[in-house]
């Protein structure tokens, strides 16, 4: 439902040139599965006008994009990056968006969660069938400045909200949408914030990730309470340092990755805050969302007016898809296919070596192409 809902009837605030030429240095780039936008008029379908929070529904093999500047949520298949137009259906004036900004996926509770910044709002919807559901935010006395990032804490049932103007995090119920507490302020110490923007959750290592975005530098609470454990970063275009720390997202074994905008590239650390890797994502690009999938092993970013998406392990190793029982569900359609072919040869062809490969070894095989 959401790839047109809230497509509102005016867009004065829209601006001008909403448009991208392709830089070639993309064109050439091996990693990139796929790229999403065209550089066509705005307001058309699977074309974007600043692209900004990216999440995936791994369950369901979709990539939720907020496309900001055209007030809605675009929802595409993360095989192949095309759109699914079934999650289109009545907008209400309730559920109208004015430039959402980030996304976020509560497959516990069966929910997409949408931050909406231009009213400082939260707008849920059911992962299902996207029927409405409820907003957060309007009319309360502790509503959000200007909000642009947004997670949500499984272990303790809270949306954390990066809320860039007032310099906090806010902590809200997920169960009730009810203001629980906030920690931070302006200013440069350890806690303290200049616009934060991105915030991602380590769930393993029971820890917020949040970008610092005029600070340069990206800090790591503690998820129980918000206090400060560390911080890594400092303002420059050397590895490990940033101009503008933007987008988050934990990659498999606590990776962090960022979206380091005003030097066009994104940023992978280990879980300790040690720099591995950057990855170019061209001049003028000035990444802006990112997200992982843990299960078909992906990186999805919005640059210009485009989102892109890589195959994680091409660029940070041990991030592919890995087959399991429990999840081989989740593989992509390419690799369920090839291993129904492969089944069904080996089905007819008696003691010969491929019958005698298991499930498990052809996943491995096939998660290489």
């Amino acid at each position: 439902m959401l790839h047109r809902l809230a497509a509102a009837a005016t867009r004065s605030h829209d601006p001008p040139s909403c448009t991208l030429k392709m830089n070639s240095h993309h064109r050439g780039d091996a990693r990139i599965k796929f790229s999403i936008g065209t550089n066509q008029e705005a307001d058309t379908a699977s074309v974007f006008c600043h692209p900004r929070g990216l999440a995936f529904d791994h369950h369901r093999g979709l990539l939720f994009v907020a496309d900001s500047s055209n007030d809605r949520v675009q929802v595409f298949s993360s095989d192949d990056g095309s759109l699914v137009p079934t999650f289109g259906a009545h907008t209400s004036q309730t559920e109208r968006f004015n430039r959402p900004y980030d996304i976020a996926i509560d497959h516990d509770h069966n929910l997409s969660v949408v931050l909406d910044t231009g009213t400082g709002r939260i707008v849920s919807f059911l992962l299902d069938d996207q029927s409405f559901l409820s907003v957060l935010g309007k009319q309360d006395s502790r509503c959000f400045a200007h909000p642009k990032g947004i997670a949500i804490d499984k272990h303790h049932r809270r949306i954390i909200v990066a809320d860039t103007t007032s310099n906090r995090l806010m902590f809200l119920s997920s169960t009730d949408g009810s203001f629980l507490f906030a920690i931070g302020k302006l200013g440069t110490q350890p806690g303290e914030f200049r616009g934060p923007s991105g915030v991602a959750i380590d769930h393993d290592r029971h820890r917020i990730i949040v970008s610092d975005s005029y600070n340069n530098r990206v800090q790591v609470l503690s998820l129980i309470d918000g206090s400060f454990l560390f911080l890594f970063g400092s303002e420059g275009n050397q590895p490990g340092q940033f101009k503008h720390a933007n987008g988050v997202c934990i990659a498999n074994q606590g990776r962090i990755i960022i979206a380091d905008s005003n030097n066009d590239r994104l940023q992978a650390f280990t879980h300790e805050g040690h720099h591995i890797s950057s990855l170019d994502c061209g001049n003028y690009e000035c990444p802006v969302g990112v997200a992982f999938d843990e299960h078909r092993g992906l990186i999805a970013f919005s640059a210009g007016n485009r989102v892109h998406v890589i195959g994680a392990n091409q660029w940070l190793a041990d991030t592919k898809f890995t087959w399991r029982p429990d999840r081989h569900r989740y593989a992509p359609s390419s690799m369920k296919q090839a291993i129904l072919t492969m089944t069904m040869i080996r089905s007819v062809v008696d003691e010969s070596a491929m019958s005698m490969i298991p499930n498990e070894l052809l996943f491995e095989i096939f998660s290489f192409f």
